[in-house]
């Protein structure tokens, strides 16, 4: 066993737990969940560790992170006012989706409503088959005009989730550079970035998810690593994703829908 002591925080939606494990030693410490802040209890809760263990924090040789804020904004829809760009005629793929319901024989059962409502999704011309060839070259002055309509509902993020961007990336890049030269503080993801596969809705869907979570994961996050090298920590934090992996704070904060039952 490793003695390089190592810290492991999770945050929940009420509690935020920790352990810091040095050699065969171990620490706990429980701190409510800073609802408004979440990096105050984070930082509360490996407070509490170094002063019960003694250890510093230039000796902790990683932090392993895991946190339910990203489901949570989900659940509660929570999370940023966010926007759609899609390929012209397809506007309504998202809400769409597919005939299956999860009650098969209940013809009245309601979906819940997509992230994202249809009065902030756009569309712009251009058409990439799935092969990745061009048969329609985006058109950037419909990508221009989307510019003001965007100031105007005042978005946060936008998603981006062109048909067949998967095989061929240029028109959705192109569009982000366009929209940062107007709005540099805008967040964007997309969909050739967030979900590379084939089939429009789980690629649209899961773009938008990012792009609703990713203002709050992103803010938070940093502030998180900016703490630490306050207070003296000098090693990596991971975060913890939802297929068991662990990722930097730079690729969780550009893709936050990973996290996505990562505490669980």
């Amino acid at each position: 066993m490793s003695s390089a002591p190592r810290i492991a925080i999770d945050i929940g939606g009420t509690f935020t737990d920790a352990v810091l494990q040095v050699g065969a030693n171990r620490f706990t410490a429980k701190v409510l969940t800073t609802t408004r802040n979440p990096a105050e209890g984070f930082m509360q809760g490996i407070s509490q560790l170094l002063s019960q263990s003694g250890v510093s924090a230039s000796d902790v040789a990683l932090i392993t992170h895991g946190t339910t804020l990203a489901t949570n904004a989900l659940i509660e829809r929570r999370g940023a006012n966010t926007a759609l760009i899609a390929t012209e005629g397809h506007r309504d793929s998202l809400e769409i989706g597919y005939e299956n319901r999860f009650d098969q024989y209940n013809f009245d059962a309601d979906r819940n409503p997509p992230l994202v409502p249809r009065s902030r999704r756009w569309t712009v011309r251009e058409r990439i088959d799935c092969r990745g060839d061009v048969l329609t070259p985006l058109d950037e002055n419909s990508v221009e005009r989307l510019i003001t309509p965007l100031k105007e509902a005042k978005i946060q993020s936008v998603a981006v989730g062109l048909l067949h961007a998967y095989a061929n990336p240029t028109h959705e890049q192109r569009i982000r550079e366009i929209l940062k030269t107007h709005l540099p503080d805008l967040s964007i993801s997309l969909s050739s970035e967030v979900c590379p596969e084939i089939r429009e809705y789980e690629r649209q869907s899961t773009t938008c998810a990012n792009a609703y979570v990713q203002p709050l994961m992103a803010s938070y996050l940093i502030e998180v690593r900016e703490r630490l090298a306050h207070e003296g920590f000098r090693c990596a934090c991971l975060l913890m994703t939802s297929g068991g992996h662990q990722v930097t704070i730079d690729t969780a904060a550009a893709f936050p829908v990973r996290l996505v039952e990562s505490g669980p």
